[in-house]
């Protein structure tokens, strides 16, 4: 599959989202929950470098690190709708950006139970983040189903990204991490 139809079949999923992505659907949370990771930067940002890292990596970790994110976010998301409030909480997901951009960048391997315990993390702070911004009158389950469903499908964008390219274009890649990596030092000082 080339890179060409990737980014195009990408598009197309997410181009239903966008339409509805402002508010007045009644879509008892679901549009919300998959705008949430595509509307914030910092959660762009983490979500896809998540996915290119996965991409850098060798055996389990390929798909240890996006599994992980996905199902730590969503206890995040679950401790966040009781109200659980970290302190510091943009900071740690504007590192996150920071840190995962790094780890792009330098297209670090460390051990899988490191790489793991970093990448679940950040989960949890953005878990928290999605869960505490809830729309008023709507169902939780809705709004989890639909930030689990984008951020599993941003994961997937980067992750292809990354394997579909030829392997000079590594630098790319590397690139877009340091931006993501810049973007977190700007978030930290904002």
């Amino acid at each position: 599959m080339t890179l060409k139809r990737i980014l195009s079949a990408l598009a197309l999923l997410l181009t239903p989202a966008l339409a509805f992505a402002h508010p007045g659907h009644d879509d008892n949370g679901l549009i919300a929950g998959i705008s949430h990771p595509l509307g914030g930067l910092d959660h762009l940002l983490a979500m896809l470098a998540v996915g290119l890292w996965a991409a850098q990596q060798k055996g389990a970790a390929r798909w240890a690190l996006p599994c992980t994110f996905v199902g730590t976010m969503l206890i995040g998301g679950l401790l966040g709708f009781e109200g659980l409030n970290l302190p510091a909480l943009e900071n740690g997901i504007a590192a996150s950006v920071l840190a995962l951009g790094l780890a792009v960048a330098l297209a670090v391997r460390p051990p899988l139970g490191m790489a793991v315990a970093v990448t679940a993390l950040f989960a949890l702070l953005h878990g928290v983040a999605h869960g505490l911004e809830l729309p008023e009158m709507s169902s939780p389950w809705t709004y989890a189903t639909g930030f689990v469903s984008a951020t599993a499908v941003l994961h997937a964008a980067g992750y292809a990204l990354v394997r579909a390219l030829p392997q000079a274009a590594a630098p790319l890649v590397r690139l877009a991490g340091a931006a993501s990596a810049a973007t977190g030092v700007w978030l930290l000082a904002g």
